[in-house]
């Protein structure tokens, strides 16, 4: 394990023993840059670790389930209706993390690079550049050690 998510485990253990002082069973905690939600995780614990805020965004729609199942007089089960996708209504290309970090609005796209996850969509680049344009910062994260040696050079 890179020596950045051992620092952040043991924040996350002093965090815990600081809000359990009396329990002698705390959990093991355990961090991975190496999938994409074990990364957006990482970032987004260690930037409120530090007391900025920093949040999710949910950029994906929802399905609307309109099946409904019905068993007929001779034991047939039916199933009729349809699945509907529902296009969410947040900005296209919006960044995965929104974060506050000393006062500047801070966008963080998650490209994880242990899942050959590596280009930008065209909507995410104009997406940037808007952000940029606003004096807003954009960054984007491969792995956790960029994050945390970023985080650290920019809230000196």
């Amino acid at each position: 394990k890179p020596e950045s998510i051992k620092l952040l485990e043991d924040m996350a253990l002093a965090k815990l023993k600081n809000r359990y002082p009396n329990n002698p069973y705390l959990p093991k905690i355990s961090y991975t840059d190496a999938t994409t939600n074990g990364l957006t995780k990482c970032v987004i614990d260690y930037v409120q670790f530090n007391n900025y805020h920093a949040e999710r965004v949910n950029s994906t729609g929802a399905i609307k389930d309109k099946r409904k199942t019905a068993t007929d007089v001779l034991g047939n089960v039916r199933t009729i209706g349809s699945v509907q996708w529902i296009k969410s209504n947040t900005q296209t290309g919006t960044a995965d993390i929104s974060a506050t970090i000393k006062g500047r609005s801070v966008k963080i796209e998650i490209k994880c690079e242990a899942t050959g996850d590596r280009y930008q969509s065209e909507a995410q680049k104009v997406y940037q550049k808007q952000i940029e344009a606003a004096q807003g910062v954009y960054i984007i994260v491969r792995n956790f050690t960029q994050f945390y040696n970023w985080f650290n050079d920019f809230i000196k």
